[in-house]
């Protein structure tokens, strides 16, 4: 999507001395019942109603690791967008609670409700765009993504995960549940049954879903391939779409990767990348795309609009 505005920018619409950097949010910031860490990267030159991207960590990292080893600060810079980096309060091994029914649930509690009220918070303070908040992550943070997507489909406008699962396929009893039956692939439902886990975190919402974009290599040894081929299933079955991809492309964004596209307006795309183990490359520019955040026109992709 418009790659005349990414031109833009980088040729220095916002540029000019930055003295913008990682901050740890240390005031109250809403209901937060896990104690999850709310760090901040807040440009120099913020848009008009700032866009937020909400960038959740891997497990046994943590929001400075994040911060640190992506482009998203210094596109935000570029592009006048705020981006949140969550710090995960367990400290064994800095995984991310995707287990728990109350993360799961809409406003239920968790690590994703501390979270969603540091977005909250956000938009109120930098008078960010409720319409224009945007998720991605890798691994545990692709974990959180789904789970932020299954559950607060009223806040965020899309998604974007590298090598996850499904959502609420690691549902357990507990705050850090690590399930070695959907990490080895043994976790499998029909798309009727997974598009039910989904809606029932958020009961009687039947209002617009955010659009998603999947990730994940074909040797993944942390977390089985089959949890890529059961998230297709279960958010075509979420959106109502058939599980045929409308297009597919070879060797796209990289060689021997397979992109994917379901539903109108390609609302979902699934990401195949032959060869490829856990350790996924991040694909900043791509994500960048699918979330419309070089867009400055006033007509940028956003909640409420499109296909779903």
């Amino acid at each position: 999507m418009r790659w005349a505005s990414w031109a833009f920018f980088a040729a220095g619409a916002l540029s000019g001395a930055n003295a913008a950097s990682l901050t740890k949010v240390t005031e109250n910031f809403g209901e937060n019942p896990r104690n999850v860490g709310f760090y901040i990267y807040v440009p120099d030159r913020l848009a008009k109603s700032p866009p937020i991207l909400v960038n959740p960590h891997w497990c046994h990292g943590d929001a400075r690791a994040c911060y640190a080893e992506s482009q998203y600060a210094t596109m935000a810079s570029k592009y006048g967008f705020i981006v949140i980096y969550p710090d995960s309060p367990n400290t064994a091994d800095k995984c991310w609670d995707v287990s728990s029914k109350a993360t799961l649930a809409h406003d239920g509690g968790g690590d994703s409700l501390g979270i969603v009220n540091m977005v909250r918070w956000t938009l109120k303070k930098y008078n960010g765009d409720p319409k224009r908040v945007f998720v991605t992550g890798v691994s545990s943070g692709a974990m959180m993504t789904s789970t932020l997507i299954g559950a607060y489909p009223d806040v965020f406008a899309a998604g974007s995960a590298f090598a996850g699962v499904p959502f609420g396929c690691f549902s357990g009893n507990g705050y850090g549940v690590w399930s070695d039956s959907c990490a080895t692939g043994k976790v499998t439902h029909t798309p009727a049954e997974w598009a039910a886990l989904v809606k029932a975190a958020y009961p009687g919402y039947s209002g617009w879903r955010p659009k998603m974009q999947i990730f994940h290599g074909t040797l993944d040894e942390t977390l089985n391939y089959t949890n890529f081929l059961e998230e297709v299933k279960e958010w075509n079955a979420v959106f109502g779409y058939s599980q045929t991809p409308t297009s597919t492309t070879l060797n796209m964004p990289m060689t021997n990767w397979r992109k994917d596209v379901y539903g109108p307006n390609g609302w979902f795309e699934a990401y195949s990348a032959g060869g490829v183990t856990h350790n996924i490359q991040n694909q900043e520019a791509v994500v960048m795309s699918w979330f419309d955040l070089t867009c400055i026109t006033g007509h940028c992709f956003s909640w409420g609009t499109g296909a779903a």
